[in-house]
């Protein structure tokens, strides 16, 4: 099992690869025609919103302390398993 330190590490990690890819998928969707670029946007701006709730989830999991950390992890698993599919899924559709 993870500490405290190396679970935030890791997902702070994580979090920039994704955030990298959100930007290459904001980039890539600069060429689409203009209806299609209208939905990118829209699909994109969802996920910089989950995006952004992963920044505020690691501020939260530094600064529980004891055992609070632990349920701030378990939110912070879903935060990033919602995140992951949505960049995932994203990334194949904009193909």
């Amino acid at each position: 099992m993870k500490t405290k330190n190396e679970y935030i590490d890791s997902l702070a990690t994580e979090l920039k690869e994704w955030s990298a890819k959100i930007d290459l998928l904001i980039a890539n969707s600069e060429n689409a025609t203009a209806e299609i670029k209208l939905r990118y946007i829209q699909d994109l701006n969802v996920l910089r919103a989950k995006e952004l709730a992963a920044i505020e989830k690691i501020k939260e999991l530094e600064e529980a302390g004891g055992d609070a950390w632990e349920t701030v992890k378990e939110t912070a698993d879903k935060i990033w398993d919602d995140l992951r599919v949505g960049v995932a899924g994203a990334a194949s559709k904009f193909k």
